[in-house]
């Protein structure tokens, strides 16, 4: 389950990652995509983290790749060229960096390069093509994951990394190019395990760890540390000393073998760790094949021999010619000797051992023998070929560096992601922040609104009711006035049968008229009849009002008259019907005139009678019926008595427009 499941990430990633950035997507990029986007692509970058291999960095000792030369500045060139021997198609190249332990950040990358490209050529073509390119521009820093380059399928026979600009390794700043191992990959096949190396220049103060040829040793900085799969303890068994320890597994059928991977047993979890490095790994054993079972055609496949303590890792892998096996012994001649129970015997134990025949390891689920008796139970020959290690999942060397590079990638990615959610949602909850606050003021907005419309309404209802009691009081006042008045007159004529008639006649216009007042007492200005021409309206009320009163009524500006809005021009007639009732009322008079005047600005409205006048305590004041009707009118009314007697009653009006 787990191997078909490794091989289906494996078609995924080998479609993806050729054409994956480093950056999945730039600031720009995020800010055009939607919220729903960004936590869709969050939630897509946490599913496939949880499917990618992580990174277990190695303890203990170990080579260090390779480091060239020191300069003051980065702008530098220095190369690396790796003899791939016999022209293959490649399509990846993968770059492990070296690591280093910052104290303050943590692990990093230490003297990779800033800018460089990959060349790769044959005999047909000896300066070589480029086939790829870095450079500030890529972000390829920081990073402690591989570089995985994936190109089209190039035919060649040597690779070259051109580095232009050169990074500081970490501890004095100095300008050097540094990599710790270069995989070039043709399928699942590492074309360049062990192939010959040339540089530009070699580090004269570098240690032992540091040389060359560990760019192709097969040794990286990790342990390999799968997503999924089972913990399998290693095999670990012992022997006589005499004995050489030996185990052998029958493949099944015959294959052409070309590549070994020996899984070195675990260290141990613990800080610091209880085993020693290289612990049961033999200092030399040799991989024989054969065909017949009793191995009488053996033929030596290859052999492993740890001559320093750099020479040994998590992973021994080791490529040959291919050769046509079935049955394989694994033989070792110099083993690692321990003491177990107070006696000195040969130890051997390895977490897997892989033989691969056209990119698949054949000894997958094949049962290995020896002569080593296991240390413990848990410790079984099935552990060697059982496809797990301490950590889980076994998967094939590029698919888990492909995987250690694209977990890189998300992680870097996902910050940025976050970062930009994050804004999104300070800013939504600062929207929804203002959006509650402007939900409190335009609810206080409604409510004040509410009361101040109620407000108006009811000064509005308070003011229709105030001119409709001013209407019918002003109008029907003076109805009932001229009724009254009328009607002293018929008494007056009751000998005289032709005047009583035409007072009679008088007095049913002035009723009938009343009554239409009354029924049109909530708007008159929809009356026939009540509203006529200015000058007919003053000449029909001194008639009406004042009855046999000699007057003097003089009118000017009328075409400015008819310009004035209806409601203005019934409120002027109803001001001078008050005036003429308060004459007929209470001034005694004999005789009156009526001056009005218009013109573009202004009406001024003068009634003037010869009556008692005013009393001295009364004098510049206005009844209260003048003045209702002049601030409905919004005008400007004076009552005075002149020094030749008599009242005059003034309004002044601006002239309002339709």
């Amino acid at each position: 389950m787990y191997r078909a499941r490794a091989n289906f990430l494996s078609a995924i990633l080998a479609a993806v990652l050729p054409s994956m950035p480093i950056w999945a997507d730039s600031e720009e990029n995020l800010e055009a995509k939607s919220t729903d986007r960004l936590e869709e692509r969050l939630a897509f970058i946490d599913s496939e983290l949880n499917e990618l291999a992580h990174f277990s960095m190695r303890s203990g000792i170990g080579s260090v790749g390779f480091r060239s030369n020191f300069h003051e500045d980065g702008h530098h060139a220095e190369w690396i060229e790796i003899e791939l021997g016999e022209e293959k198609a490649i399509d990846q190249i993968v770059l492990v960096p070296v690591i280093w332990r910052d104290t303050k950040t943590g692990f990093r990358a230490d003297g990779f390069p800033l800018e460089f490209r990959l060349v790769a050529g044959n005999s047909e073509n000896a300066t070589g093509t480029v086939i790829a390119s870095f450079g500030p521009e890529d972000s390829v820093l920081p990073r402690i994951a591989p570089l995985v380059v994936s190109i089209p399928e190039t035919a060649a026979t040597w690779i070259r990394l051109e580095a232009s600009k050169l990074s500081p390794r970490a501890w004095d700043g100095k300008y050097i190019l540094q990599l710790d191992e270069v995989l070039v990959f043709s399928g699942q096949e590492n074309i360049a395990l062990n192939k010959p190396v040339r540089v530009s220049s070699n580090d004269t103060e570098s240690d032992s760890a540091r040389r060359k040829q560990y760019l192709v040793d097969g040794f990286v900085p990790y342990l390999m540390d799968a997503a999924h799969g089972e913990q399998s303890i290693a095999f670990l068994g012992e022997s006589r000393l005499e004995d050489h320890p030996t185990m052998m597994v029958d493949l099944g059928s015959i294959h052409e073998l070309n590549r070994s991977h020996l899984h070195a047993i675990e260290l141990g979890d613990t800080v610091p760790q209880a085993s020693p490095l290289g612990l049961s790994l033999p200092r030399q054993l040799i991989l024989e094949g054969a065909i017949e079972p009793d191995f009488s055609d053996a033929v030596r496949l290859t052999e492993y021999r740890m001559e320093t303590i750099y020479d040994t890792g998590p992973i021994i892998m080791r490529s040959f010619p291919e050769r046509a096996c079935r049955y394989i012994r694994l033989i070792v001649s110099e083993p690692y000797i321990a003491e177990r129970n107070g006696i000195m015997k040969s130890i051997l134990g390895f977490a897997e051992i892989e033989l691969f025949s056209k990119g698949s390891n054949v000894a997958a689920g094949r049962l290995m023998t020896g002569n080593l008796e296991p240390t413990s139970s848990a410790r079984s020959y099935s552990a060697l070929t059982d496809g797990f290690n301490l950590y889980g999942q076994i998967l094939p060397l590029r698919d888990w560096l492909n995987e250690l590079a694209r977990r890189h990638d998300l992680e870097t990615e996902r910050p940025i992601v976050l970062a930009e959610l994050n804004n999104r949602y300070a800013r939504q909850k600062t929207y929804l922040t203002l959006l509650g606050w402007l939900a409190v003021l335009l609810a206080a907005g409604i409510v004040f609104t509410v009361l101040i419309f109620r407000f108006f309404s009811m000064r509005q209802v308070a003011g229709i009711k105030e001119q409709l009691a001013a209407d019918l009081h002003d109008e029907l006042g003076a109805d009932l006035h001229t009724i009254r008045l009328l009607s002293d007159m018929a008494e007056e004529a009751r000998n005289s049968p032709e005047e009583l008639t035409s007072l009679h006649r008088r007095i049913r216009r002035v009723t009938e008229q009343s009554s239409a007042a009354v029924r049109h007492c909530a708007n008159m200005l929809e009356a026939d009849g009540l509203l006529p021409s200015m000058p007919e309206a003053i000449h029909r009320a001194s008639r009406r009002i004042m009855a046999n009163l000699k007057n003097d009524i003089s009118i000017e500006g009328e075409k400015y008259l008819e310009k004035l809005n209806p409601r203005t021009r019934f409120d002027l007639i109803l001001f001078y019907n008050e005036c003429l009732v308060n004459i007929s009322r209470h001034s005694g008079a004999s005789q009156f005139s009526t001056e009005l005047k218009a013109d573009a600005k202004e009406v001024l409205l003068s009634v003037r009678d010869n009556g008692r006048g005013l009393s001295k305590n009364k004098v510049n004041g206005v009844p209260k019926s003048l003045k209702r009707r002049a601030r409905f009118l919004r005008a400007k009314v004076t009552v005075e008595s002149p020094d030749t007697g008599g009242t005059r009653i003034e309004l002044k009006l601006s002239t309002p427009r339709n």
